[in-house]
């Protein structure tokens, strides 16, 4: 089975769910998208609702087209939706695929739902998708991403200078972080463990 057809399932534990949006979670995560902090970083920026109706067509175009995979994050404990993930630049014949586009609700920062949702996309990628390499890439400025990419034992491998437009002009450098086949059984048993790893950094 191809990715096209395998990567877009639904994926849960006992803390969350992640399932491939539709236009029923528009005004679900309309609810918690106007929260400045979420964007700060974010190659696009949500303001006002018509930047999030926008936002969210292009997410839905997005999935429809085949460029990503775009999932509805679930808190299973208070059953409201928390955020959003992805998966995009499926390169398949390279089986290398990224995680990204992530963002929560204010609500749901620092109460685990990122390390349980990255837990599960990455579990999908490795044992369904059989990938060889999952990546990561931040603003080199966002240190919260940044320490949170290190908390689930991502190796931070460098950065490309001035590699995209942000929303106001400025040129972002971003930095790529990756975990791969073979060190994903001591990635998983980190994050079920919610033990932070030493700091990693690809030679």
């Amino acid at each position: 089975m191809s990715w096209a057809e395998s990567a877009p399932a639904t994926l849960e534990n006992e803390h969350v769910t992640l399932r491939p949006i539709g236009e029923e979670d528009r005004e679900d995560l309309h609810a918690i998208a106007l929260d400045p902090h979420i964007w700060r970083y974010f190659v696009s920026r949500v303001d006002t609702t018509e930047d999030y109706h926008a936002f969210f067509d292009a997410a839905l175009a997005d999935q429809a087209a085949g460029r990503r995979v775009v999932f509805r994050v679930t808190d299973r404990h208070t059953g409201r939706a928390a955020g959003s993930m992805s998966y995009g630049n499926m390169a398949e014949a390279d089986l290398r695929l990224e995680i990204g586009w992530s963002w929560l609700g204010r609500d749901f920062r620092g109460k685990g739902v990122n390390r349980w949702a990255k837990y599960l996309l990455l579990q999908h990628a490795f044992e369904a998708l059989d990938a060889e390499r999952v990546e990561f890439k931040t603003d080199v400025l966002n240190e919260q991403a940044r320490h949170g990419l290190r908390n689930i034992g991502a190796v931070e491998e460098g950065t490309l200078r001035s590699y995209n437009f942000m929303p106001g002009g400025r040129r972002r450098d971003a930095v790529f972080y990756s975990v791969l086949r073979a060190e994903w059984p001591g990635v998983r048993e980190l994050l079920r463990s919610g033990h932070r790893p030493a700091e990693q950094t690809a030679q």
